[in-house]
């Protein structure tokens, strides 16, 4: 009876030092040792949350819900809006709008919209390990709504981009549905920009704000350099491993979903985590505006901090009444228009003792460095497919001439696809075969290159 007793008292102890832990963990611990993010790199954040806003107008000359301060958008500059009328299901609403004053080209995608039927066949079309693209798994609906958007308007980005000089950065950004979307459509472009025009991989970014886990681990450490993950606080859909399909199936009692995956991840060892190739994460690199502290009330001004994590990956789920709703795009912009002021302040304090210039420039090099730190970081921890950089130089040189290399792998099946007349008449380059016939997956599952395509090649 004594030894019995005992166990009790153990599983008892044990399960209150779980509820602890649960309880007391917070969203700012995810982040707490990353140092904070600079005004030049968070600048463009509450302007394209705002843009993403300006998707869910009819008429932006006559908006009916404009954010405090407007959209600050020029109307005439709105180059397409494309509404779910257009797109037939196949991807949300999007905007396309020319950024004279910032010379972007912005691609802005609207989130899931909870009385449409076909984003939530976008999120269902999914199995977990059903699709393999460059050397890792994506979602396989947010994948296909991808190459149909690129199908649809890769002449029109070209257009806009050889237009202007081939000068002005391209921007894809999105919410939540749309963060995924945009996510996997700029690693398509980062590998085939010559079908834009040749734009290089510096001139394009991607803002995936309250992300979707949409990529595995190696590919969302491996292009942190062009997509930027924004999370504020508490939001859930970052930190849910549960498959997206299997989320929104729950939607109307997401709490107890929370709850019960939290409960289940306790019990899964971090290093299986880690080399499950199939597991997706939130892409690139990732900014956490933090703005509520333990055991105090209320909001506090908003703090941005920065990092390109690999273990320990927004992976633990925070039990909070704002899970829900830290993960709506009104409260990321407010928030973030927020934090930006606040780093203006703290950036003008200092300014008299930091040249701009210099401190800029030794900003873009800390940035590279920790780039090729989290590479070496997910080849340490075996990540599955992890590509390792050994030098500053590689890297840059990888950045630059990934483009010509996958050019260099599919030009002539380009060519074959585009003028094929059993896939269409004119010239345009279709992008469902510039993706699928470049990798080809074996019985097994392994990703490997198509042999035609590099024998033609060479």
């Amino acid at each position: 009876m004594s030894i019995a007793c005992g166990f009790e008292c153990v599983v008892v102890l044990g399960c209150m030092r779980w509820v602890w832990k649960r309880c007391t963990y917070i969203g700012n611990d995810d982040s707490a040792t990353w140092p904070p993010a600079t005004y030049d790199e968070f600048e463009p954040i509450p302007r394209l949350c705002r843009t993403i806003l300006a998707v869910y107008e009819d008429d932006l000359h006559n908006p009916k819900f404009p954010p405090e301060g407007g959209y600050r958008l020029n109307p005439n500059w709105v180059v397409k809006r494309v509404t779910y009328r257009e797109t037939l299901g196949n991807a949300p609403p999007y905007l396309i709008y020319l950024d004279h004053e910032h010379h972007e080209i912005v691609v802005a995608i609207r989130g899931l919209n909870l009385v449409k039927e076909s984003d939530y066949k976008v999120l269902m079309d999914n199995k977990l390990g059903k699709q393999m693209f460059d050397g890792g798994y994506v979602h396989h609906g947010l994948l296909k709504a991808a190459i149909w958007m690129l199908n649809k308007e890769s002449e029109t980005l070209k257009r806009l981009w050889v237009e202007n000089g081939k000068s002005y950065r391209m921007i894809f950004v999105g919410h939540s549905l749309g963060s995924g979307v945009a996510s996997l459509l700029t690693i398509i472009v980062a590998n085939h920009g010559d079908r834009l025009g040749g734009i290089p991989r510096s001139l394009l970014r991607c803002y995936a704000v309250a992300p979707a886990r949409c990529m595995s681990l190696n590919l969302a450490v491996k292009y942190a350099d062009v997509i930027h993950s924004v999370v504020l606080q508490d939001d859930f859909l970052p930190r849910t491993p549960t498959p997206l399909e299997d989320i929104f199936k729950s939607v109307f009692c997401l709490p107890c979903l929370l709850f019960l995956v939290c409960l289940r991840d306790t019990f899964i060892p971090e290093g299986r985590k880690l080399r499950d190739p199939r597991r997706l994460y939130a892409p690139g690199r990732m900014y956490h505006i933090v703005e509520r502290r333990f055991c105090r009330c209320g909001r506090f001004p908003p703090d941005v901090r920065t990092a390109i994590p690999v273990d320990g990956r927004f992976e633990h789920i925070v039990l909070s009444c704002n899970a829900t709703s830290d993960h709506g795009i009104i409260w990321i912009q407010r928030e973030s228009e927020k934090a930006l002021v606040r780093i203006k302040e703290a950036t003008s304090a200092e300014a008299p003792t930091t040249p701009p210039p210099v401190q800029k420039i030794e900003r873009q090099h800390t940035l590279e460095k920790e780039h090729k730190k989290a590479l070496e970081r997910a080849v340490s921890l075996n990540i599955p497919h992890a590509v390792p950089t050994d030098t500053d130089e590689e890297l840059s040189v990888h950045k630059e001439d990934e483009s010509a290399r996958g050019v260099t792998e599919t030009a002539s099946l380009i060519e074959d696809a585009s003028t094929s007349t059993s896939h269409s008449t004119d010239a345009r380059t279709n992008w469902n075969d510039v993706v699928e016939m470049l990798f080809t997956q074996d019985e097994a599952g392994k990703l490997t290159l198509n042999k035609e395509a590099s024998c033609t090649t060479e």
